[in-house]
């Protein structure tokens, strides 16, 4: 079982990014899963979660309104779009696997990218 999370990168505040969290070793609609950050000395926060088969989403309120949760269940990938970016959105984003969304453990972890929000 592998997440590989990718897409962060350095953007403009009000610019956007989509992040990918691509998994192999098991089918990701069979789960939910989760978008966590974590900028260093903090502690990590819960971004997003899509839950499986009927794909209800949940956002933290810091996001609502600008990042959009979703799956491609043909490339078996998890993707956040990030939109009108903020410099309080810079961190190292993470993506998990969890039974369902308001499960508290995340069985397997992403390697994390890194999103950076200045100008």
């Amino acid at each position: 079982v592998q997440l590989q999370a990718s897409g962060g990168g350095l953007v403009q505040p009000g610019g956007s990014l989509r992040l990918s969290c691509a998994a192999s070793g098991f089918t990701s609609v069979h789960h939910a899963i989760s978008w966590f950050r974590q900028v260093p000395g903090k502690e990590r926060e819960g971004v997003s979660c899509i839950s499986p088969y009927d794909a209800s989403t949940y956002y933290a309120d810091s996001v609502k309104g600008r990042f959009t949760i979703s799956r491609d269940n043909a490339k078996n990938t998890v993707y956040l779009q990030m939109n009108s970016l903020k410099p309080e959105d810079t961190a190292i984003y993470y993506c998990a696997r969890k039974s369902r969304c308001t499960a508290s453990i995340n069985d397997y972890w992403g390697q994390g990218t890194e999103v950076t929000v200045s100008s």
